[in-house]
Order: structure tokens, then C-alpha cells, then sequence
């Protein structure tokens, strides 16, 4: 796992010294975990040795290889799709084997599996059930496309549920419509979109709870989310994946369907009227 993996994944565990620690880390990443152990043991309120015992919770036997980890996680996490397949090339094959393709795949799919806790995994069911708020989805260049197939789920499950569309300069037209309380689930992994992180700071103005579906080093919209779901893209070619990002969307609704079911099966039974009344004409 990325370092700000490791760090979400341990948070629950930590002593509440350690804790200021891991939320000085994550508020301020990376600059702060690359200068001193005063630097960042005064930014959290803690001791040296309070910063010392979090990076040894974390499995690093020293500050320098703490730091030498996350440099190159930010140097992987900076990577262009162009790099990355720069990177790759001397493997390249004509006609890569899909069975090895698959295996990688499969491999993404365990570690979110590992990195994603079932609290934070609950909380987030919990959010996109709540049929008291709106819910609003978006994504990016790629991932935007998870979101409308998301929403297009949940618009069936539950009332409210409405996707960005269009272009940037619409988004803020349709943030007149979110209400403190509302939930915004917003899909942001590596190279992250300024206009995405932007929209984010938009929304904690309006008291608006953000879940947050990224990668393993944490969009920047991370800040400013309630809950935080990390997915491992990188399937060690040019692109990233997305496979794990839809498995995750595909839970996501298949356990606020089972928790709705009531009013689901309502709904659905509904819309089959309608359906079933329009074939007929």
C-alpha cells in the first residue's frame, strides 16, 4: 500500500498522540512528510518521539525510510500515462496474454479488498441510503462514466440522485441545488482534475458530505471528504485500470439495494408498470 494508504488504514488503531500525527500527515501531503521530524511533530502538537513511534507503527525503521518511501510514492503517483508505458516497454509483447492481464486485475481487486476497511465501507452504504439527503455523482476524464452508471443504479433504488453533467463551467449551476447535508460522491484518481478539487472546496462551503472513491495515494480531495474508499489502479502498464473502481461502485449498489428493499421494490415495481405499460401501446 501507498504511504497515505497505510496511514487511513492504521488510523482507527493509533494512541491519540499518534493520531494528531496521522491527521497532521494527511491534511498537509506530502511537503510535510518530507521536511523534519520537528517540522511535523510541531504542525501536529505532539513530540519527536510521538512522530518517531507513528512511523514505526507503520513498519519503517527510521525517519529516512519513511521519507524514502514517499518520495517514490509521490514520484509514482505524478506518473503520465506516456511514463508509465515508457516504463513498461522493454516487457511489451505483440500480443500481451490475457490471462496475464486478467491476473493483474485480479490482484487490484484483492488489495482493495485489504485497503478498504469495513467501517469506512459501512459508513459510505450508510451515506447513499440516507433518502433524506439528495445524492449527486461525478467523476473525471475516465471515471466519470463509473458515475453515471452509479447514479443510473441508485436513481432506480432510491429518490434524488442526480449526476453532473456537462461541462465544468455548468458544474456550478447545479451546486444551487445542493443542500447542507447532501452527498456528493465524486470519483477522482491520479493525474487529479484541478476543477474536480475545486468543485470539492465548493462543496464543504454548502456543508455538502463527500465520499471520496480515489486511489491508493489519495486524491487532494481527501480533505475535504467524510469518508475516503482507495482502490488499486495501477495494473503495471500504460493505463490504470478501472475494474476495481466499478467493482466497488457495483457493491456499493448491491448493498443499498439490500438495505432499501422495501422502498427499492416499490420503485422498481413501478418503473415496471410503467415499462410494461408502454410496451403494450
Amino acid at each position: 500500500m501507498a504511504i497515505r494508504e497505510q496511514v487511513h488504514a492504521a488510523l482507527g488503531s493509533l494512541p491519540g498522540a499518534e493520531k494528531k500525527v496521522a491527521h497532521a500527515f494527511l491534511a498537509n501531503y506530502p511537503s510535510i512528510g518530507l521536511s523534519t521530524i520537528a517540522a511535523l511533530a510541531g504542525l501536529a502538537g505532539t513530540s519527536s518521539p510521538t512522530v518517531l513511534r507513528f512511523v514505526a507503527r507503520l513498519g519503517y525503521l527510521s525517519y529516512p525510510d519513511f521519507q524514502r518511501e514517499l518520495r517514490a510514492d509521490v514520484q509514482t503517483q505524478l506518473m503520465s500515462p506516456l511514463e508509465r508505458g515508457r516504463q513498461t516497454e522493454s516487457a511489451r509483447t505483440d500480443n500481451p496474454a490475457l490471462k496475464a492481464s486478467f491476473a493483474s486485475v485480479a490482484e487490484n481487486l484483492d488489495a482493495t479488498l485489504k485497503a478498504i476497511s469495513e467501517s469506512e465501507y459501512d459508513a459510505a452504504c450508510e451515506m447513499l441510503g440516507d433518502t433524506r439527503a439528495g445524492c449527486f455523482l461525478l467523476g473525471g476524464r475516465f471515471t466519470d462514466a463509473i458515475a453515471g452508471y452509479m447514479a443510473a443504479h441508485l436513481r432506480i433504488i432510491r429518490p434524488n440522485v442526480h449526476h453532473f453533467s456537462d461541462q465544468t463551467s455548468t458544474w456550478q449551476d447545479q451546486l444551487l441545488d445542493i443542500r447542507p447535508g447532501d452527498v456528493v460522491v465524486i470519483f477522482d484518481i491520479r493525474r487529479y482534475q484541478s476543477d474536480l478539487i475545486r468543485l470539492g472546496e465548493l462543496l464543504v462551503e454548502r456543508k455538502a458530505r463527500i465520499l471520496l472513491i480515489t486511489d491508493p495515494w489519495l486524491s487532494p480531495i481527501a480533505r475535504s471528504a467524510r469518508v475516503v474508499l482507495p482502490c488499486v489502479v495501477d495494473a503495471g502498464r500504460t493505463w490504470d485500470s478501472s475494474v476495481t473502481l466499478l467493482a466497488l461502485a457495483e457493491a456499493l449498489i448491491d448493498r443499498v439495494s439490500s438495505d432499501q428493499w422495501q422502498s427499492a421494490r416499490a420503485r422498481m415495481q413501478t418503473l415496471e408498470d410503467i415499462h410494461w405499460n408502454q410496451t403494450r401501446r
